[in-house]
């Protein structure tokens, strides 16, 4: 086999391809092969490499990829390490990869890599700039897409359309190819948290890619797991709030300030029940409501905001006690700034945003400082 797999690839040396594959992966080994061989099929007539992007995958996926790189040099592996989160995953595939087309396709096994070709080809027959598989054109078939997740990427989908004026049908997918140069040249504005890259992408473009749609099948899920999560729904909407600002403000702090408007709702409840419920003392109330809120918030931004620096074991609990230190200083400053601007103008809902505004921006960035720190 290997002996099949050298010809091809000392060939490619000398031309260097014409298509990167990228691919993200978390826990994907029993797929991997499995889509390289698929890719080899499919892609047989054509100048090709394949950028596998590993998150540091404990079932160690990035071990079986370096083993099909032994024996054949168009697989790469790239491995993340503390970093998690597809969109990144794709910014760094595409970045990394020498081919002038580039496209992502999930390690999963659900899309259809026969439609590579295709997209290859208007692409570089100047037909397009980008070529998305869509889910929302007629030729579309499911075997792996369950109605509930359907239901919510369709409502999703017609939302970020609305909000941000996207042209294209099917925004949300997961599955299309660009060029290189044309994705190099957006690249800088674009997040690398959250999972929804061709939506940032197409919204960040601002209608100057040329899009083409094309249906595919989309499979039923062989191995691995999701790399959708529980949070998946407030990343979404902290993205479409970062593009409605033209990313003035990073996508990280609107999630980092719509946990802060979620711990509201949890300190005023906690607060709520200490009064009626266990008829607590006013102060007393107000601590525990305060605890229970920036325990809460701590949790939701380990889990959503921060999941590419996520703590664990010993780091969760040195990190919400640092959380505790920041919040308490950033309530100081809250107060400070609240009273300052209410001695100038006594306009109490004006002091109390100029407040809240200053704890938000000082929680987080003491927190990125000293609790999510980059190692």
């Amino acid at each position: 086999m290997n002996e099949a797999i050298r010809p091809d690839a000392h060939s490619q040396a000398h031309e260097g391809p014409e298509l990167s594959v990228i691919v993200p992966t978390f826990n994907e080994r029993d797929n991997v092969t499995v889509l390289y061989r698929r890719l080899e099929a499919t892609l047989a007539n054509v100048a090709w490499e394949v950028v596998f992007v590993d998150d540091n995958s404990p079932d160690g996926t990035w071990d079986v990829v370096r083993d099909l790189a032994q024996k054949d040099s168009r697989v790469r592996c790239v491995r993340r390490i503390g970093r998690r989160g597809l969109s990144g995953a794709c910014i760094e595939g595409i970045l990394a990869s020498s081919a002038p087309f580039a496209a992502v396709i999930d390690a999963d096994l659900q899309h259809d890599e026969t439609q590579l070709p295709k997209m290859l080809l208007l692409l570089a027959s100047d037909q397009a700039d980008l070529v998305v598989g869509s889910r929302y054109i007629e030729g579309y078939k499911s075997e792996g897409f369950n109605k509930q997740r359907a239901g919510a990427s369709a409502l999703a989908t017609e939302f970020a359309r609305k909000m941000l004026r996207v042209e294209i049908a099917d925004p949300m997918s997961g599955f299309f190819m660009v060029r290189r140069d044309r994705f190099e040249q957006l690249a800088p504005k674009l997040s690398v948290h959250g999972f929804k890259i061709l939506l940032d992408l197409v919204a960040t473009a601002h209608g100057s890619l040329r899009a083409v749609e094309i249906p595919y099948t989309f499979g039923a899920r062989q191995h691995g797991e999701s790399k959708l999560d529980s949070m998946v729904a407030l990343d979404f909407l902290g993205l479409v709030l970062a593009k409605l600002t033209n990313d003035i403000v990073s996508l990280r702090f609107i999630l980092f300030a719509m946990v802060g408007g979620i711990g509201l709702v949890v300190h005023l409840t906690t607060l709520f029940v200490a009064l009626q419920l266990f008829k607590a003392p006013f102060a007393e109330a107000q601590a525990a409501g305060a605890i229970v809120a920036m325990t809460s918030n701590f949790i939701l931004n380990n889990f959503l905001t921060y999941r590419d620096q996520r703590l664990k074991g010993f780091a969760l609990l040195r990190g919400l006690i640092m959380f505790y230190i920041v919040c308490g200083v950033g309530l100081l400053a809250n107060v400070g700034v609240a009273f300052s601007v209410y001695d100038q103008e006594p306009i109490w809902w004006l002091a109390g945003m100029a407040g809240a505004l200053m704890g938000v921006v000082w929680n987080y960035a003491m927190s990125g400082l000293f609790v999510w720190r980059k190692k």
